[in-house]
């Protein structure tokens, strides 16, 4: 039996206020169109003409959709939407059997031509069209694009516990869902409105950034273009040992927390006292934190002082581990090195608690995670946190159980050949999910396919002072969706994207940020709340070039991607990996 599935091309979004650089050729032809005779709009994007649908919107519930998929599809109701919306827009809800909700929104007054399908967060579970940072891309914002998503399988609970005696949601929440859904939709669109989408994209953040790279890897075709945000493709080694470690290594021996949340503050001044000019500015952002040396060591008491200034040696520990990361006795590193970069501390309150007694999300994370998804036809609804054995043995253990829930294979030489764009991008701030991960992925895909094929198809942006997804004190606001559909479109090569910081409405700093491994360094004239003056800076090359040196290195490669299919109500993945169970 061949272990493969029907594959897609994957898409995203881009960023808000961008600059684009053209460079020559044309985008992928779409519709059987000549992209490269297309008039090309201000943004890049090639200039659709607005299509009327053929149908009525009530007419789609009648659709014939056999054989659009692998499963039974049905559609429960289609109703048109005016209120609250930038444009009417007819929303289509159904199932993909087993238990995929679909919902979609089909522009009534005039479509683009375009489709874009949006990721789902956390475990899923809930079908709700969430553009995200593509909320600001033109063609979203004026409601002429064609949009689905899916809850993955699965409604209501964000706790695991749906995964219980349910092997087929777990394929489906893994990677079925999401392809299955684009199926789905495309066929919805070209009834409705009489052709095929002349582009298609996805854009996600989270585990919709996860969603994202699925596609990439294992559906190369189903999307022109990809936005990948904050990836949780790691989801193993995240949702164990990273969140375990930041709970249980602020605990002491009488199980009571070390740091609480009323030091950060503290923690985090004295990290942009120490680091925040080393990029030329002194503006509360690092535009690199891995460039910090900050020691939390220099935080400690001294005889007499008022503690509410300082630290203890014991704080001081936590949040240097906090910082480095989970390791194993001999102090093998069970995740990348940095585990939550200098300047972020005040994002730290997902693990740090304000009171003794509370039950933080990372610990929510773990034991949802640990219980029913993370050992495969094993559930334990009893786990609790001290249950997981930082090891080297229960390491490959649990990474090898559930490999088919992560989206770390670096070769997308097929997505690279169907003519796909990735936009990966990442905040440095994220106190969720380690920005090393997507910056470890990033390498890896160089040194599998390459560095000048990776330039070709693939670009990857680090936004200082960003949060999980969105917030955080830097420029948090921007278009992820517009760079990519350009560069689809008209073959336009993302450049600087601008992000910005709104306060009640009011724009109070912008700032370019730059393909990695640039940077954006003030030009010593003007406001430095202002994009324009700025420019690119590529710094020299980093000498901790073993920075991704750690357990699971290996686990960045097409050999830890399996597929799986129900045996006798079990999960039944291939190929088994006996490598992955060497001891390093």
């Amino acid at each position: 039996m061949r272990w493969s599935f029907v594959r897609g091309r994957a898409v995203t979004a881009a960023l808000l206020a961008l600059v684009l650089v053209p460079i020559g050729g044309a985008g992928p032809a779409a519709a059987g169109a000549d992209a490269s005779r297309r008039v090309i709009t201000a943004e890049g994007l090639a200039d659709l003409p607005a299509v009327k649908p053929v149908l009525e919107c009530a007419d789609v519930t009648g659709l014939d959709l056999d054989g659009v998929t692998d499963a039974p599809v049905t559609i429960r109701s289609a109703t048109v939407v005016t209120t609250g919306a930038a444009a009417p827009y007819c929303e289509v809800r159904g199932a993909i059997a087993p238990a995929n909700t679909i919902v979609m929104r089909l522009p009534v007054n005039g479509w683009t031509q375009r489709y874009v399908q949006t990721g789902c967060g956390g475990l899923c579970g809930s079908a709700n069209i969430n553009y995200g940072q593509a909320s600001t891309c033109p063609v979203v914002k004026d409601g002429t694009v064609a949009s689905a998503t899916t809850d993955m399988g699965h409604q209501g609970l964000n706790d695991g516990s749906w995964a219980l005696d349910n092997p087929q949601a777990q394929i489906d929440f893994a990677y079925r869902g999401v392809h299955v859904t684009a199926q789905v939709a495309k066929a919805v669109i070209t009834r409705f409105y009489g052709q095929r989408p002349a582009y298609s994209y996805f854009t996600g953040c989270s585990d919709g950034g996860r969603e994202a790279l699925m596609e990439a890897q294992r559906y190369p075709d189903d999307f022109d273009g990809i936005a990948a945000g904050a990836p949780a493709n790691n989801m193993v080694v995240q949702n164990t040992f990273h969140h375990a470690w930041n709970v249980l290594t602020n605990k002491d021996a009488d199980g009571d927390y070390i740091l609480l949340a009323d030091k950060l503050p503290l923690v985090h001044r004295a990290v942009l006292d120490a680091c925040d000019a080393l990029d030329g500015l002194t503006d509360g952002l690092l535009d690199d934190p891995r460039r910090c040396d900050f020691d939390p060591r220099t935080l400690v008491c001294e005889s007499g002082q008022d503690p509410s200034t300082c630290l203890t040696a014991a704080q001081a520990g936590v949040v240097q581990r906090l910082h480095d990361g989970a390791t194993d006795s001999k102090g093998r590193k069970l995740e990348i090195s940095i585990s939550h970069e200098w300047g972020s501390e005040l994002e730290w309150t997902l693990f740090v608690p304000k009171s003794q007694g509370e039950t933080v999300s990372s610990e929510n994370f773990v034991t949802s995670f640990a219980r029913y998804l993370a050992y495969t036809n094993a559930p334990n609804p009893d786990f609790r946190l001290s249950d997981l054995k930082f090891t080297a043995e229960s390491f490959w253990e649990t990474v090898q159980s559930s490999s088919y829930l992560a989206a770390l294979d670096p070769d997308l030489g097929a997505f690279r050949k169907s003519g796909g764009k990735l936009l990966l991008w990442h905040g440095w701030n994220d106190q969720h999910i380690s920005p090393q991960g997507t910056l470890a992925y990033y390498d890896a895909m160089r040194t599998t396919m390459g560095a000048r094929d990776v330039e070709r198809f693939a670009k990857l942006y680090m936004f200082p002072g960003v949060a999980h997804c969105s917030g955080g004190a830097g420029p948090n606001t921007f278009d992820v969706l517009t760079p990519v559909m350009a560069w689809a479109e008209s073959a336009t090569k993302p450049a600087a994207i601008v992000a910005s910081n709104v306060t009640n409405d009011t724009v109070t700093r912008t700032r370019p940020v730059y393909p990695y491994p640039k940077v954006a360094r003030y030009d010593g004239t003007g406001s430095i709340d202002d994009a324009a003056n700025f420019v690119p800076y590529t710094p020299p090359s980093r000498a901790d070039a073993d920075a991704y040196d750690w357990l699971g290195k290996r686990l960045y490669s097409s050999g830890y991607q399996t597929w799986c299919k129900v045996v006798d109500g079990k999960l039944e993945c291939r190929p088994k990996r006996t490598w992955l169970t060497e001891r390093a």
